[in-house]
C-alpha cells in the first residue's frame, strides 16, 4: 500500500509521474471525455489501485467491460506487448497483471446478487423524480407518505404504494381538509406512471430484503477492497431509474455513515457513470440537494468520481467541487462544442508549456489532460498524461465465470429470495376485510332484532320522524345503517389525528427514512 495512486506519466517524455494522492481521494473527482478515448479504461485503473489500496469501490457496469476487474490480465493478450511499451515508457516499474476482488449486483437479479430497496427508503422527492411527477402530484405523494408514517403503514413495495394511494382516494375529503386539495386526477397521474414503472421492471427493485449498505464495505482475506460493480447494461433501457438508484444510494450513504474528518484514505469510492442522465430534465431541488450531498458526503470519507462526456454535463457548482480530474479528449465540431471545450480548459490551473484548451482537443486515446489536488487542497498544475495499463483483463468475463464468482461471493444466498410481510397492502386490505364484516354483522342484527326494536331505532336514527305500525314496514337504508369502507377509515384516521401518541418518521436529505430500517 501507499498514500498515492500512479495514473500515469506526464510532462516532457512522460517522465513526470501523475499520481492521485489518497488522502485527498474524498474530496471527489471527474472522469470526462468523448466516446472511445479511454474513459472505461481509466475508471478501471482507479478501481484497481483504490482496491489495492484497502479501498472498498462502487461503479456501474453501462456497457458491459468492467467485469475483467475479476480477471487477471494475461500475457497471452493481444494487447500485451503495447502494455509493458507503455509501462516503460512512463517508468511504471511495478507493473503486473493481477485479478481483483469483486462482487457483483444487477438491479434484475440475473447479472449478480438483487439489488433492493423499499419506497419507504426512496422517499417522495427521489420517488417524485423517478415518475416525473408535476408539483401538484408530488404534494399529493408526499401527503400519501405522511399518511403512511402517521398510520405506521409500511411501504416496501409497489403494491403498498398503490393500495395507500387508493385509500388517499377514497378519504380524499378529510384528507383535503389537513393537507390541502387531494384530486382524483393527479391519483390517476401517480398510479399510470407507477403501472409505467413496473413495466420497465422496477417491481423486482423494490422490496425486501433491502440492500445493506455494510455489505458495500467489504475487503477480502488480503485487506483489498472488494468492488461493487453493479450490471447496468440493461438497466440503460430505463436511465431515470438507473440515475434515481445511484442518486438513493448516496443519500442513503450520506445519511447513515458517521463524520470521519480527513481521513488518511477513503472508506469507500464511488463512481457515477453516465453522469448528465442525473442532471438532465433535473429540477433545480434536486441539483440544489444532490450539491450539498456531494459538498458534505466527503466528511463520511466518500468519495464521488463523476464520469461522463462533457464536463459541462455537470451543474457548475457541483463541477466546482470535484478536485481530482481526468479529462480526455473531446471533440470540438461545432459552435458551440467549441465553447464548451473552451469552458473546460478555464477550469484548471494553466501549464505555462502548452495551452490546455489546445491539449483537450489533441490528446490520443489513452492520454489525458490530468489535474490532481496537491498539499493542502490545492489543485495542481494541468498535465498531459499517458495513462498507466489495467493489470487487470481488458474486456468482460463470460457469463459462466461472472455465476461462478457470484456463487462463491461472501454475499451468496443473502438476496436471493425475495421475501413479502405484511405491510401497508395487506394491513389496508386485513383493515377492509374487517370493516366489511362489522357493517355484515351489523346488519344481520337489525335483521334479527324485534320490529319494535328496529321502530325505534328508525326513529331515533331519522330525526324525530314518526313511522306507523299499521301502514308500512320501516324503509332499510344500508348506507344509514352502517358506514362504508371508506367512512370508517375516514373516521379513524380522524381520530388518530387526534389522539396519536408519538412522532412521525423523520425522513432525511432526499427524504428517505433517517431513522434507518
Amino acid at each position: 500500500m501507499s498514500d498515492s495512486i500512479f495514473v500515469g506519466g506526464g510532462g516532457e517524455n512522460y517522465a513526470d509521474p501523475q499520481a492521485l494522492l489518497l488522502n485527498y481521494a474524498n474530496r471527489h473527482g471527474l472522469i470526462a471525455g468523448a466516446t472511445g478515448t479511454g474513459k472505461t479504461v481509466t475508471l478501471q485503473i482507479l478501481a484497481e489501485s483504490f482496491s489495492a489500496n484497502g479501498v472498498p469501490v462502487f461503479l456501474s457496469d453501462v456497457k458491459g467491460d468492467l467485469s475483467g476487474l475479476a480477471k487477471s490480465g494475461s500475457p497471452e493478450g493481444k494487447l500485451h506487448a503495447p502494455f509493458m511499451e507503455r509501462a516503460a515508457k512512463i517508468g511504471f516499474t511495478d507493473y503486473s497483471y493481477a485479478a481483483f476482488p469483486v462482487t457483483f449486483w444487477d438491479m434484475y437479479g440475473e447479472q449478480g446478487h438483487p439489488v433492493r430497496t423499499t419506497v419507504a427508503e426512496m422517499g417522495p422527492l427521489l420517488l417524485s423524480r423517478l415518475l416525473e411527477l408535476s408539483e401538484a402530484q408530488e404534494g399529493i405523494l408526499n401527503i400519501a407518505f405522511r399518511v403512511a408514517d402517521e398510520q405506521g403503514l409500511p411501504l416496501l413495495d409497489l403494491k403498498d404504494l398503490q393500495s395507500l394511494l387508493v385509500w388517499v382516494g377514497e378519504n380524499r375529503s378529510t384528507l383535503s381538509l389537513r393537507y390541502g386539495n387531494v384530486s382524483t386526477a393527479s391519483i390517476g397521474a401517480i398510479q399510470r406512471r407507477l403501472l409505467v414503472l413496473e413495466n420497465q421492471g422496477a417491481t423486482q427493485f423494490f422490496g425486501e430484503p433491502a440492500l445493506s449498505l455494510d455489505d458495500l464495505f467489504l475487503t477480502d482475506e488480503q485487506g483489498r477492497g472488494r468492488i461493487n460493480i453493479l450490471a447496468a447494461d440493461k438497466l440503460m433501457g430505463a436511465p431515470r431509474l438507473y440515475a434515481t438508484f445511484l442518486l438513493w444510494m448516496l443519500s442513503e450513504l450520506f445519511e447513515s455513515l458517521p463524520e470521519v474528518g480527513d481521513p488518511d484514505k477513503p472508506k469507500l469510492v464511488f463512481f457515477f457513470d453516465e453522469a448528465h442522465l442525473l442532471f438532465d430534465d433535473a429540477p433545480k431541488a434536486l441539483v440544489d440537494k444532490v450539491e450539498q450531498v456531494a459538498r458534505l458526503i466527503r466528511s463520511k470519507g466518500v468519495g464521488v468520481y463523476f464520469c461522463t462526456q462533457n464536463p459541462a454535463d455537470v451543474p457548475e457548482g457541483i463541477l466546482g467541487q470535484l478536485g481530482n480530474r481526468v479529462q480526455h479528449a473531446l471533440r470540438a465540431f461545432t459552435a458551440k462544442d467549441r465553447r464548451e471545450l473552451k469552458q473546460a480548459a478555464e477550469t484548471y490551473r494553466d501549464n505555462p508549456r502548452f495551452s490546455t484548451e489546445d491539449a483537450i482537443r489533441e490528446v490520443g486515446t489513452g492520454e489525458a489532460v490530468t489535474s490532481f489536488l496537491i498539499r493542502k487542497g490545492a489543485p495542481g498544475v494541468v498535465e498531459r498524461t499517458l495513462i498507466r495499463p489495467p493489470s487487470s483483463q481488458l474486456g468482460p468475463i463470460t457469463a459462466a465465470e461472472r455465476s461462478s464468482l457470484t456463487a462463491t461471493s461472501p454475499l451468496a444466498g443473502k438476496y436471493d429470495a425475495a421475501i413479502d410481510r405484511d405491510s401497508a397492502y395487506e394491513m389496508l386490505a386485513k383493515r377492509a376485510a374487517e370493516a366489511a364484516k362489522a357493517a355484515e354483522e351489523a346488519e344481520a342484527e337489525e335483521e334479527e332484532a324485534p320490529m319494535a326494536e328496529r321502530e325505534f331505532k328508525a326513529g331515533r336514527r331519522y330525526s324525530g320522524s314518526r313511522v306507523s305500525r299499521s301502514t308500512s314496514k320501516p324503509t332499510r337504508k344500508r348506507s344509514s345503517r352502517s358506514d362504508t369502507v371508506g367512512q370508517t377509515f375516514a373516521k379513524s384516521f380522524a381520530r388518530q389525528l387526534g389522539t396519536r401518541s408519538g412522532k412521525a418518521l423523520v425522513r432525511g436529505i432526499f427524504g428517505t427514512l433517517f431513522s434507518g430500517r
